[in-house]
């Protein structure tokens, strides 16, 4: 008989219960149902199609964009004691012929393999071949163009319904609005399936955004204050500032790695090796890092540069705390962020359309950080759900911030853009408005208009700030020709005449400091001193066990494992197999091991 998906979860995985819809969504994928399901990340999403594919007879069929993802998903799952390989480029002839033996055999439960290679002849003829037990289709939001990440080869993968009718398809992402809901549907065929949406809601995750002021400086004051010791994330818009702010961390004393596509492929391998596999490590990375890490332990995600839209903030951000524990997402922007993303989305040669869509998330974007709003209310609002409360974990809850009436700052401004040409950038505009007397004012003659002078009740930044916010409510437009200039947006007359009332926000003097434990957000969680020792002591434990596999130390028990450890010391094998997280195959591997380092005196 085959096992039940309660059985898998405690016997293969460690866990008691399933969390949320995950019991759904496993017993009707079971049951042969087609699914698409919207969950977020550290949601549980790859328990949607791992257990379904353990209780059914076959293969199951595992379609991944990244190399990474199949590589880390792969290890984590042989650590289970589950028969597990991939299919990528990175193999040998050999190897990926033994592979494909193997499934025909019927002597793997699961396949990772990236589309291209699925949507060969000589793959399908394989499939043709194997008992098949699923499709797992990942990261779905690549199949619409629609969505933040469109890949053209996932419009083929519709052919498994065709040619595989009687094996169930689930496809799964986490960020999908939605009009990109609706076109996975449609494209991949799933409209007879049944859809599960998911919460979007991350509660351990504390969101933050600041005006850009020394970007650097706030973000190496972030670094020290709340993370030092820390494995995060730093994403830049540019390969070249990727570089520069890596070598600049390491410069002041943070283990930081850069990664983006212009590096040698060798030299991003070792970067991602090591970020996994050590302890604390700063990956700083362009977009082309992320979708394949599964690293449960990212205590924060910080952005020097806007993404693109909220999706991409979204799934960027949920790379952070997969493991539950307390995390940070961190961002700064200005207005020239906002410059250089038009001017992306206008370069592109993507149809109008497409920049139409692009246009509007990233509005959707400066709204949610110039938002008064709790911001995870705006977020999840977003994506179609309400938190009826704030959420008491983002800057906006913790610092409420002041709103007042803007009206007159914003007829000021708009009026003093529009006399100074629209074609200068808000620096200048705010010297004029401040009656700043520099040489290249009095160059322009713009110390004799009536708008000269006129704004002294601000002080420079807080123009900035007004500016900011102007823009993100189209009143004002950057000029993407790469000058930064402003001018005058197409909604703005109501404004000008003061017919429209303008409400502004008032940014904080100084970021709040918010007391972290030195240990890090595990050890956040054990109160006893005794309790952290211990803690501290497991993990080195693991990591001199992973690195004799030289594998990531999570792959062996998650920070969240171990917490649990240090609280209940287990004196027995089955008493530390109750504990979540430690399914059969790891009790038995390496059981001995840490019931041997909680068995100690607190000294050793």
């Amino acid at each position: 008989m085959s096992p039940s998906p309660s059985d898998v979860l405690r016997s293969v995985f460690g866990y008691e219960s399933f969390r949320l819809q995950q019991a759904e969504i496993i017993d009707h994928v079971t049951a042969g149902g087609d699914a698409l399901v919207l969950m977020p990340t550290g949601g549980g999403k790859s328990l949607c199609y791992q257990v379904p594919a353990l209780c059914r007879p076959g293969v199951g069929v595992v379609v991944s964009p990244l190399i990474a993802l199949m590589q880390d998903q792969v290890e984590a799952l042989r650590q289970l004691g589950v028969r597990a390989a991939a299919l990528n480029s990175s193999l040998s002839y050999g190897e990926a012929a033994r592979v494909e033996r193997e499934m025909r055999q019927g002597a793997l439960d699961l396949v990772y393999v990236a589309p291209e290679r699925l949507l060969t002849a000589p793959f399908l003829d394989a499939l043709d071949d194997c008992a098949l037990a699923l499709f797992a289709i990942d990261e779905a939001h690549c199949v619409s163009q629609w969505g933040h990440d469109f890949r053209p080869e996932y419009l083929e993968l519709a052919l498994l319904r065709e040619r595989y009718p009687g094996v169930p398809r689930i496809a799964l992402t986490a960020t999908a609005d939605d009009p990109t809901r609706r076109e996975i549907v449609d494209r991949l065929g799933l409209a007879g399936g049944r859809i599960f949406v998911g919460s979007f809601d991350r509660p351990n995750i504390r969101y933050r955004v600041r005006a850009k002021d020394n970007p650097r400086a706030q973000l190496l004051s972030f670094l020290r204050q709340e993370h030092a010791g820390d494995a995060g994330i730093v994403y830049c818009l540019s390969r070249a500032k990727v570089d520069e702010v890596a070598a600049w961390l390491c410069d002041a004393g943070v283990p930081a790695l850069p990664y983006h596509a212009g590096l040698d492929k060798a030299v991003r391998a070792t970067n991602q090796d090591r970020f996994l596999k050590e302890d604390g490590v700063v990956m700083v990375a362009t977009i082309a890092f992320g979708m394949g890490i599964d690293k449960p332990d990212v205590r924060f995600v910080a952005h020097l540069d806007l993404p693109k839209s909220l999706e991409a903030y979204y799934q960027e951000t949920g790379r952070a705390g997969r493991d539950g524990l307390p995390s940070d997402a961190w961002m700064v922007y200005g207005i020239q962020d906002v410059a250089k993303l038009r001017q992306m989305i206008d370069a592109s040669e993507a149809p109008e359309r497409q920049k139409l869509i692009e246009r509007r998330k990233l509005d959707a974007l400066l709204g949610y950080c110039e938002t008064a709003r709790c911001r995870r209310q705006v977020l999840l609002d977003y994506f179609g759900e309400r938190l009826a409360e704030p959420c008491g974990n983002c800057d906006t809850c913790l610092e409420p911030v002041e709103v007042f009436d803007g009206t007159v700052l914003a007829q000021k401004a708009l009026s003093c853009v529009y006399r100074t040409g629209q074609t200068f950038g808000a620096g200048h505009v705010i010297d004029v408005l401040t009656g700043t007397d520099g040489e290249r004012v009095r160059q322009f003659g713009h110390d004799r208009l009536s708008t000269f002078g006129i704004g002294g009740e601000l002080s420079k930044t807080e123009w900035k700030s007004v500016f900011r916010q102007l823009v993100a409510l189209n009143l004002l437009v950057v000029d993407v020709a790469g000058h930064g200039g402003l001018h005058l947006g197409p909604d703005c007359r109501d404004a000008l005449r003061g017919e429209r009332p303008i409400e502004l926000r008032r940014d904080r003097r100084r970021e709040r400091k918010v007391a972290r434990a030195a240990a890090g957000a595990a050890a956040e969680l054990l109160h006893d001193a005794a309790d952290r020792a211990l803690f501290e002591r497991l993990r080195a434990l693991r990591l001199e066990l992973a690195k004799a596999q030289g594998v990531p130390p999570y792959v062996i028990f998650h920070d969240a494992t171990l917490v649990e450890m240090a609280r209940r010391r287990p004196r027995s094998l089955p008493e530390l197999g109750r504990l979540p997280g430690v399914g059969e195959a790891k009790l038995g591997r390496y059981g001995a091991a840490f019931l041997s380092a909680m068995a100690q005196p607190s000294g050793g």
